[in-house]
């Protein structure tokens, strides 16, 4: 396991530098591997940080280069695993391992705490969480077949791709009976209590987004995800004004300046942080943000079990959640991976609901043999 350079932490506020050594949940190490699925291929990095206590926190990052993940061991070493924010600060200049950070230091307060992350969080809003599994396919015979097998697996509620974009006049009046055929027949096959929505991927213009939506608001979406670029918000409010088809903005986002803009105009019903972007303490204050406009909540996450355990307790904590992407690899070699990693049953969903993990902290541990397993070297 890689070894990070330490070079202190130099930037932490006076009060929290003078106790930093005395403490007994002082960060003492900080370790990562990156595991790649075998079958779908889904790369990410898992992070373990180590206390003089003997506390272990677990945090997840995308798949990044080794030159940023070396900023933990700099930013973490020798400070105390309860100086959660600090540590965000200290981090701001790389989101994604902020975010693993953010994950294994909240894993350790609370473990220190006895509780679950929701629990120090100020407890759960909700005992079961909603999921949504994005499902993919190139026909809509692959993704009925694909949802059926997701459906078995308890799930209720999936994202589903658009039909191979077209332009042009006449090719947009196909493409949009296309996404609205694509619809009704998933909706015929999933039966009444499926839900569908449309992740449009920032593949149309305004234009072409507000048509689709209008065609397919009587076919009630949860919502489009991502219908189009976010370049100009005057051209968005095109979307909201000619449908009444929700839309759900913010995967790529790192800001909350970002999200604010998109919240004061009114062109966002769902918001849509990235965990792995974001981590749990980010999203919270973006949700308490988007709460103050009556705005709900269903954070992106298609990385690995770690991120799923960290976005559940998030999930439990936020007043106005709607639902949490949880990622459903559709061949076994792959669910097996992330079933052996954490040892349990963290991804299980039953009749359309995950349940909350209930051990202190995220309420995970990851198998060590199954880490050596999957590891694969880091450049």
């Amino acid at each position: 396991m890689a070894a990070p350079t330490i070079t202190g932490g130099t930037r932490l506020a006076p009060q929290v530098r003078a106790t930093s050594g005395s403490s007994r949940h002082t960060v003492r190490g900080v370790n990562y591997r990156r595991v790649r699925e075998p079958v779908s291929g889904r790369a990410y990095t898992l992070v373990r940080v180590h206390t003089g206590s003997g506390l272990t926190g677990y945090g997840e990052c995308p798949e990044v280069p080794l030159s940023e993940l070396r900023r933990l061991g700099e930013h973490l070493l020798e400070q105390p695993a309860t100086a959660v924010e600090p540590a965000r600060h200290r981090l701001a200049a790389y989101p994604r391992v902020r975010a693993a950070a953010d994950m294994a230091l909240l894993d350790i307060s609370a473990k220190i705490a006895g509780v679950p992350v929701y629990q120090l969080l100020g407890g759960p809003t909700r005992h079961k969480v909603r999921p949504l599994a994005k499902i993919d396919g190139r026909t809509d015979s692959e993704l009925e077949a694909e949802m059926k097998r997701a459906r078995a697996a308890g799930y209720r509620a999936f994202a589903i791709p658009l039909p191979e974009v077209q332009t042009g006049v006449k090719r947009l009046d196909a493409f949009v009976k296309a996404v609205t055929a694509r619809l009704e027949s998933l909706r015929a096959a999933g039966g009444a209590e499926v839900d569908f929505v449309l992740d449009a991927g920032s593949a149309l213009t305004p234009g072409e987004a507000a048509t689709v939506a209008a065609a397919i608001e009587r076919l009630h979406p949860l919502w489009i995800d991502e219908p189009c670029p976010v370049s100009n918000l005057a051209t968005l409010s095109k979307i909201s004004e000619e449908s009444v088809a929700p839309v759900g903005f913010g995967r790529g986002f790192t800001t909350g300046g970002a999200f604010q803009d998109l919240l004061r105009e009114g062109l966002i019903d769902v918001l849509r942080p990235d965990i792995a972007l974001n981590g749990i303490t980010g999203i919270r204050r973006l949700a308490a943000m988007a709460e103050t406009y009556y705005t709900a909540v269903a954070p992106y996450h298609d990385g690995g079990p770690v991120a799923t355990a960290a976005a559940l307790q998030l999930a439990a904590s936020l007043p106005n959640f709607f639902i949490q992407q949880i990622p459903f690899p559709i061949d076994k070699k792959d669910r097996d991976m992330r079933t052996a990693l954490t040892g349990g049953s963290v991804e299980l969903v039953e009749e359309g609901f995950a349940k909350l993990p209930r051990g202190p902290g995220l309420g995970i541990e990851l198998d060590m043999d199954a880490l050596k397993e999957y590891t694969e070297e880091m450049a």
